[in-house]
């Protein structure tokens, strides 16, 4: 019961938020409740049932805009693969490597960052690729679009939730 999903007005999906948050963005008139838990949410004067997916009562415009830089989205477009051996990463294995180390005047650009296992992080160190002979697999690209990470649950996705993520998959 902690997580409900957020749809825009059109139910296009959004983003996951905390029941917390979708209890108050509901007694704001922000939202309306779509499907629900079969748990509840008491208090003192109310006893509602928990919410499961909420539905934004005005559309939100979402803007076509360009990812930051940061380490997830690194690690998201590389699809959490080294880019030197392709070994299949997770978040807390996985390292950025410079392809032009800071060392020779390489920049932090999405064009010179990759994702990449700590053994052939070690292996490169600070040396240009043709120096320790190691390849690309694939040449870095900077996205003009948000990567896209797979949400994983401990269980499964929520049944409720099903019917509203099916038509924005990609298979």
């Amino acid at each position: 019961m902690e997580s409900v999903l957020l749809l825009n007005a059109s139910f296009e999906p959004m983003r996951i938020i905390s029941w917390k948050k979708a209890v108050c963005m509901f007694f704001s008139g922000k939202v309306e409740v779509i499907e629900e838990y079969d748990a509840q949410i008491r208090s003192v004067s109310v006893i509602i049932a928990a919410p499961s997916v909420v539905r934004l009562l005005e559309y939100v415009q979402i803007g076509k805009k360009l990812p930051a830089l940061t380490r997830a989205n690194i690690l998201a477009r590389d699809r959490f693969r080294c880019q030197y051996c392709d070994k299949q990463l997770n978040a807390q294995t996985a390292t950025i490597d410079h392809i032009i180390p800071r060392s020779l005047d390489g920049k932090s650009t999405w064009k010179n960052l990759v994702c990449c296992c700590s053994r052939c992080n070690r292996q490169k160190g600070c040396l240009s690729l043709k120096k320790v002979n190691m390849k690309l697999l694939k040449k870095p690209i900077k996205p003009n679009w948000l990567p896209i990470v797979n949400v994983r649950f401990k269980n499964n996705v929520p049944t409720t939730w099903i019917a509203f993520l099916k038509a924005f998959t990609r298979r």
